[in-house]
C-alpha cells in the first residue's frame, strides 16, 4: 500500500501532462494549421453546424468556431503563463530578501503585501481593465499585481527556516557568500513549491480572463477570448449546443491539467 499512493500521483501526473501538452499544441500549432482568419465573416454559413469544411461548425456571423478556439487558447494561455511568471520573479525575490534581512525590511514587505491583498485579486484586474478598456496589457498588469503576493508569501515562509538550518549556517561559517547559498539551499526547497504554484497562478489566470471576458470588462470584440466566446454563444445554446461547448471544454480541459500536474506535487512523499 505504500506506493499505492505516489502510483497515483504518477498517473494524475501524466494525465495533467497530456491535457496540457494537448492544449498547448492546439494553442501553437492550431492557428497556423487551420490558416482560417479568425475575424474573417461569410453571413452565408451562419450556425453552421460541425461538419468537413468547419470542424467545430460556425458562429451567428459565419465565423470558424475552430479557428476562434485555437486563437483564444494562444491568447488566454500565453497571457495567462506570462502574468504568473511576471509575478513570480519579484515574489520570490522579495519574500526571499524578507526571510534574509528580517527587521525593519521583512515588517515593510509585509505590509506591502497586506495591502494588495486587502483589494481582491479579480477587482485589481476590473480596475487596470477600466483605465483601457480591451487593452492586453492592462490585463496582463493587473493579473500580475493580483498574483505576486501568493509568491511573496510562500517564498518567504519557505526561505525563513532555511535561511536558519544548520546547513546554512555552515556555509556562511566557511566564506560562502550570497549567490551560493541561494543556488545551493534556497532554490532547492523553493522549486518544488513554485512550481505548484506556478500551476495555480496560471490556471487561476485563465479563468480570471475568462470571467472578465463574461462580464464584459475584459478583451473586447472582436477578439477570440474563452470568455467572450461563451457569452456571444450563449444566446445559441438551444438551437446551436456544440457552440457553447467547444469553449468551456477547452477551459475545462486546461484548468484540469493544471490543477492535476500541480496535486502531483503534493502528495509526493
Amino acid at each position: 500500500m505504500p506506493v499505492a499512493a505516489p502510483r497515483r500521483a504518477g498517473r494524475r501526473r501524466r494525465l495533467g501532462l497530456l491535457l496540457i501538452g494537448a492544449v498547448l499544441l492546439f494553442a501553437l500549432l492550431g492557428p497556423w494549421l487551420i490558416g482560417i482568419d479568425p475575424a474573417r465573416q461569410v453571413l452565408a454559413d451562419s450556425l453552421q453546424p460541425p461538419g468537413l469544411q468547419h470542424l467545430l461548425g460556425t458562429d451567428v456571423l459565419g465565423r470558424s468556431v475552430l479557428a476562434r478556439l485555437a486563437h483564444a487558447a494562444q491568447l488566454s494561455l500565453g497571457l495567462a503563463l506570462l502574468a504568473a511568471i511576471t509575478a513570480a520573479v519579484p515574489g520570490v525575490l522579495l519574500g526571499v530578501a524578507a526571510s534574509w534581512h528580517g527587521g525593519a525590511v521583512e515588517r515593510a514587505l509585509v505590509m506591502l503585501a497586506d495591502a494588495v491583498m486587502s483589494v481582491p485579486g479579480l477587482l485589481l484586474v476590473v480596475l487596470f481593465a477600466a483605465l483601457a478598456p480591451g487593452q492586453h496589457w492592462a490585463l496582463y498588469l493587473g493579473l500580475s499585481l493580483s498574483l505576486w503576493v501568493e509568491y511573496f508569501r510562500v517564498s518567504r515562509a519557505v526561505a525563513r527556516p532555511v535561511l536558519a538550518g544548520d546547513a546554512v549556517q555552515a556555509s556562511r561559517l566557511l566564506g560562502f557568500g550570497g549567490a551560493y547559498l541561494l543556488r545551493r539551499h534556497l532554490l532547492p526547497a523553493l522549486a518544488p513549491v513554485l512550481a505548484t504554484l506556478l500551476a495555480f497562478s496560471t490556471a487561476q489566470s485563465v479563468l480570471s480572463l475568462a470571467a472578465l471576458g463574461v462580464v464584459g470588462v475584459g478583451l473586447q470584440p472582436p477578439t477570440p477570448e474563452l470568455g467572450l466566446m461563451m457569452i456571444e454563444f450563449l444566446p445559441h445554446y438551444e438551437e446551436a449546443p456544440w457552440l457553447i461547448a467547444a469553449p468551456v471544454l477547452l477551459l475545462m480541459g486546461l484548468v484540469l491539467g493544471m490543477m492535476l500536474l500541480a496535486g502531483e506535487r503534493e502528495v509526493q512523499p
